[in-house]
């Protein structure tokens, strides 16, 4: 990494540790080599910057909505960080060529299947784009949580710093049986993969994934001596 990329890095996650106490719980170690897309949920804009530093040395690419960029810091750090613009609403076929070939250069790809952030920190039914990426792909998906991040602008009112859980999972890859993906399937891919993330939240941040009695795993493959994250939920249970 070029001594430039390391500045940015250090003064984002300087002045980060200012206003939050981050702690991170890795369930299994991130590989150090290969490609990967990370799911994670979308609370607000502390979100990434966050996530793009104490997720590091690996090289992280973030797809976001194109609007990021017409921000002056925000475009700043996207660009730093190779992030890949999408037009939300909408099949962008630049956005996903763009995605496979990061993914193809060995990077971990960052997406938010929810599309959009949620402010209160509750999960939020996600959208299918993550499932076809995968997919066509073929590598494996880590799920990542993270939650208390809802809470960093009125912390900042009061001068008070956040504390801001990080949690990863065991990654898996997509198995569909030869079934066809059809919009249905598609949907219930989407939530089984939602779930894995809502198994790393405490109960009162899983939102559409609360009620984990429907949480399925059918379509999600883990390495051998791995397992479903689901069992994590029952943990906390």
């Amino acid at each position: 990494m070029s001594l430039k990329y390391t500045l940015i890095q250090f003064t984002v996650k300087t002045v980060l540790a200012i206003v939050t106490r981050v702690d991170m719980d890795c369930k299994e170690p991130v590989p150090f080599t290969g490609p990967m897309i990370v799911t994670v949920n979308h609370i607000n804009a502390f979100d990434a910057p966050i996530l793009m530093t104490y997720l590091q040395p690996r090289p992280i690419t973030p797809l976001g909505k194109e609007e990021l960029w017409d921000s002056t810091l925000s475009r700043i750090l996207m660009n730093h960080w190779g992030g890949i613009p999408i037009r939300r609403g909408e099949a962008d076929m630049t956005a996903l060529n763009a995605a496979r070939e990061a993914l193809k250069q060995n990077r971990i790809l960052a997406i938010a299947p929810e599309g959009t952030r949620s402010d209160d920190g509750q999960l939020q039914q996600g959208k299918p784009g993550v499932l076809l990426l995968a997919l066509r792909s073929g590598v494996p998906i880590l799920p990542l949580a993270h939650y208390g991040g809802e809470a960093v602008f009125d912390n900042l009112r009061h001068l008070r710093r956040t504390d801001f859980h990080i949690v990863t999972g065991h990654p898996f890859t997509l198995d569909l049986h030869g079934q066809k993906p059809d919009r249905e399937l598609r949907q219930v891919v989407t939530d089984e993969i939602m779930y894995q993330t809502a198994a790393l939240l405490p109960e009162k941040y899983r939102g559409y994934y609360r009620d984990m009695s429907k949480a399925t795993d059918q379509y999600l493959r883990f390495a051998p001596g791995a397992h479903s994250n689901l069992v994590y939920a029952e943990e906390m249970a």
